[in-house]
């Protein structure tokens, strides 16, 4: 009976037309099934009636009480504008349903649909003041594996060039570490922290959680085109979690409109894997930048920040991943351990650093590979679309502390448009404080790769291993204010071309000459 009240209780407040729906149902019922469903909640499906106070009270009751949650067959559920969020904390099964999003009047952009949570709290430290990069165990002791993110708000990191130009960001870095306080070597920490303004341990839950199905569709806001970013989505803040078979379409895009900060948002998690899931990109709307000239807004579907070991396998996009009025799929932001495996978007995407990335066994469109970041970035049995083959963000500086390996791949540059073909792109002056020393890869290995490049533009003179960085460096009189470190060293096997043209080193062979290229 003291269930009964409860749950009287709770539905009265959000909705009092709804008490006498749920009477229908005994509690003992609901709490000793199987699943909870949303129609035990008053959820009508008809595609019509807003559904969303019903899913929040049915994922409510069954995290109180430790029950997977099951949509409704057939169902069809509207999602209005309405401030609210269903918190996710056990298994959930969207199964056939259908879920309308609509986000042409809202109260709050900000605020997620669904958000996949852990009942563990985190907890600030105050006891450590200093960290060391690469160090390899931190004084704490612990009931068990957990995150720790860490934050010096007086260091900037990633101050940016170019059109959305800033004052770059607090130095922030998140890892693992063990009961005993050791640093996981797969997470190593990248920054030395002389001083640490705040630090965060995340527990990670044992068991795995699990997300299947459902088939999303958002009706597109109608704002005006600015950096007003829309996070109605599903918000995974949780570690151990799959997402397995969700499918999410966009309509309603007209001449105007605000970004999407991703339908699906993974922060502040580890070990979260995406599979056969269908997504979709973005229209693209400009709008005037900090440095006051027009640029394009990124709109995405899949973002990444602050997380570790996150896989998308056997994914795709529902438009073509070569047609340029959609932005690229994928961005992401202080992450390591990116992989998308049997995956076929229009990009990946790496902003404010990643450390360690790979891609197999993939196809990626007109955006191609954009990243900065540290560690390995493994590129094989894929196909890349984009002008070049992997492009170092200049607004970042083109900056990757590590290796690269390119291995059984092929590139059509441009998706074959006629272009001057460069395998690695990007650009540094030399004139500009990102915040960090900025490197190019330390050594390139690159094997078994195929250039179409035979839809070439007139006087081409073959692909280049890399871009003209620089085309002011031409001799040693030229002064880097901030020194950009080059390439070692690039070894080179089997790499073939369409046009039959020679790879060559770079436009600006005068800047790469020190570089040793290996062909074996």
């Amino acid at each position: 009976m003291i269930y009964h009240i409860l749950i009287l209780h709770l539905i009265f407040t959000t909705n009092p037309e709804k008490t006498q729906v749920f009477s229908s149902t005994p509690n003992s019922k609901l709490i000793n099934s199987e699943a909870v469903r949303y129609s035990d909640f008053g959820a009508k499906g008809d595609g019509k009636t807003d559904d969303m106070e019903a899913i929040v009270a049915a994922h409510e009751f069954a995290n109180e009480h430790g029950l997977p949650v099951k949509a409704d067959k057939g169902a069809s559920y509207y999602i209005g504008g309405k401030e609210l969020t269903a918190t996710i904390q056990t298994d959930t099964d969207f199964g056939e349903a259908s879920f309308l999003i609509d986000d042409t009047e809202v109260e709050n952009r900000t605020a997620p649909v669904f958000l996949v949570s852990s009942s563990l709290e985190p907890y600030k430290v105050k006891t450590i003041s200093s960290l060391k990069r690469n160090q390899e165990k931190v004084d704490l002791k612990l009931p068990g594996p957990a995150l720790i993110t860490v934050t010096d708000s007086n260091t900037k990191r990633y101050i940016r060039f170019g059109p959305n130009v800033n004052n770059g960001a607090s130095q922030t870095d998140i890892f693992l570490i063990d009961r005993n306080g050791s640093v996981d070597t797969n997470t190593p920490i990248i920054w030395d922290f002389d001083q640490i303004s705040e630090m965060t341990i995340l527990p990670i839950d044992d068991e795995t959680l699990k997300i299947t199905a459902g088939r999303f569709t958002t009706i597109a806001n109608q704002e005006e085109s600015q950096y007003n970013y829309y996070s109605r989505n599903i918000s995974i803040q949780r570690s151990n979690v799959v997402i397995d078979g969700l499918e999410h379409r966009i309509t309603g895009e007209g001449d105007q409109g605000a970004p999407y900060n991703g339908f699906l948002n993974i922060s502040n998690c580890t070990n979260v894997t995406v599979q056969n899931t269908t997504l979709t990109g973005h229209k693209t709307y400009q709008t005037i930048g900090r440095a006051g000239t027009t640029v394009s807004m990124g709109s995405y579907d899949i973002i990444v920040n602050k997380a570790l070991n996150v896989s998308f396998i056997n994914c795709k996009q529902t438009n073509d991943i070569d047609d340029h009025t959609f932005w690229g799929i994928m961005g992401s932001n202080f992450s390591k351990n990116l992989l998308f495996d049997k995956c076929t978007f229009s990009r990946f995407d790496a902003h404010m650093g990643v450390a360690n990335a790979t891609i197999r066994n993939s196809t990626l469109g007109h955006m191609g590979i954009n990243a900065i970041g540290t560690g390995t970035f493994t590129v094989e049995k894929s196909e890349i679309r984009g002008r070049s083959l992997i492009n170092l963000r200049p607004d970042y500086g083109s900056t990757w502390e590590g290796k690269l390996i390119i291995r059984d791949c092929t590139f059509v540059p441009a998706a074959s448009r006629p272009v001057s073909a460069s395998l690695i792109s990007g650009s540094n002056s030399g004139q500009h404080d990102f915040g960090y020393t900025c490197y190019m890869p330390e050594q390139i290995i690159i094997e078994n790769l195929r250039i179409e490049d035979s839809n070439h533009p007139e006087n081409y003179l073959g692909p280049a291993i890399f871009g003209n960085f620089n085309s002011e460096r031409e001799n040693d009189s030229y002064e880097e204010k901030y020194p950009y470190m080059l390439t070692k060293e690039v070894t080179l096997k089997n790499v073939t071309t369409s046009s039959g043209k020679e790879l060559r080193v770079s436009e600006n062979e005068r800047m790469f000459e020190g570089v040793n290229v290996d062909v074996k």
